[in-house]
């Protein structure tokens, strides 16, 4: 038996999925958790075979909580199950060792497939990202996506560089660099680009 748990943070969701899981004779389900920071808790516990999650929920991300998994010597292999076909999404999961990305409107045998690959250690990517993953530079810097995350929330250079230690010329620098690689004509437009393709 494969054992799971799954990551999601609507509840409908979290049920179809779960339903969807637990008709396969070799997938059990051992919990469900509605955020990342409870996947975390969850796994720690019970030490499932492949942690189900989506990307974006409250707290910790599902690329997030894979980096904090991996970081304690976890041995869960992560799936994400997401609406995001975006392929900086996809090179930050695999950054954090993820195993798996594949979309929620797959076919349900795709899905439970994909659990079985992973649990096994290999990978189990969406055939139509699959190819991006490795075609698509990685664009922006841990630092540059922190820099463009105040951005959207509103911050100046100045308050950004208080927030984050820096000098309000170096985060200058950070958010030059930035636009630049993103091909935009000034920080708004930078993070709002990052935003769209996954980088942030």
């Amino acid at each position: 038996m494969i054992s799971i748990v799954i990551a999601e943070d609507q509840s409908l969701l979290r049920g179809a999925l779960a339903a969807l899981l637990t008709l396969e004779p070799d997938i059990e389900l051992l919990a469900q958790a509605q955020d990342g920071e409870e996947a975390v808790r969850l796994v720690k516990d019970l030490k499932p075979d492949v942690l189900v999650t989506d990307i974006e929920m409250p707290g910790l991300t599902g690329i997030e909580a894979s980096e904090a998994l991996r970081q304690t010597g976890s041995e869960t292999r992560v799936l994400i199950v997401t609406t995001f076909a975006r392929p900086g999404y996809l090179q930050r999961a695999l950054q954090a060792g993820v195993l798996g990305y594949v979309l929620k409107d797959a076919p349900s045998e795709e899905l439970a497939n994909a659990v079985r690959r992973v649990a096994q250690g290999q990978r189990a990517i969406a055939a139509e990202l699959a190819e991006s993953a490795w075609s698509a530079p990685v664009m922006l810097t841990a630092r540059e996506r922190d820099i463009l995350k105040l951005v959207e929330e509103g911050k100046s250079n100045k308050e950004i560089a208080r927030t984050l230690s820096l000098s309000p010329g170096t985060v200058r620098n950070y958010l030059a660099d930035a636009t630049q690689k993103l091909g935009a004509a000034n920080r708004i437009e930078a993070f709002q680009i990052a935003r769209e393709n996954g980088w942030l």
